[in-house]
């Protein structure tokens, strides 16, 4: 039998809202949460948290994740193309502020991520992402519990 799915974090840009929100889920539904960053994180004495520190690097931490998960899996990120990969591997990702990443949506979200690069890459001022509120955090916990609803069914 396979692995049962877990959650892995893309933790350098993950808010802390949401790595708590995953620290109580990871308890009440017994999933395994991994945080992956290339800093030191502290993580709550859970055996079902537990904290991956990888070297500095352009995608040391996203290339870890990849590497690691299985289908059915959840990755919580920010990061596009991390995302699509996640998408192809057939796990599921997620934004913190609840938005899921689909076979549908990403292609569009790499080109638009391209375009802001190359503005920014111009002199643009793009500006920085909205501020995370309390209706980000509600939408992320909404997404997760729908995503441990399925793995419950698929557990039996």
């Amino acid at each position: 039998m396979s692995q049962a799915p877990q959650i892995w974090v893309d933790a350098d840009a993950c808010p802390v809202a949401i790595k708590e929100t995953l620290f109580r889920a990871a308890e009440r539904e017994q999933v395994n949460v991994t945080l992956v960053a290339n800093q030191w994180l502290r993580t709550p004495p859970s055996r079902f948290v537990r904290a991956v520190q990888v070297p500095s690097g352009l995608d040391v931490a996203d290339n870890e994740i990849v590497q690691r998960l299985s289908a059915q899996d959840l990755v919580v990120t920010q990061d596009i193309p991390l995302a699509a990969a996640v998408i192809e591997k057939g796990a599921l990702a997620m934004h913190p502020r609840g938005e899921l990443y689909t076979t549908e949506t990403i292609a569009q979200r790499l080109s638009m991520r391209n375009f802001m690069d190359e503005l920014r890459g111009a002199g643009v001022d793009t500006g920085g992402p909205a501020a995370f509120h309390a209706r980000d955090k509600q939408a992320f916990a909404n997404q997760l519990d729908a995503w441990l609803m399925r793995r419950r069914k698929m557990l039996g």
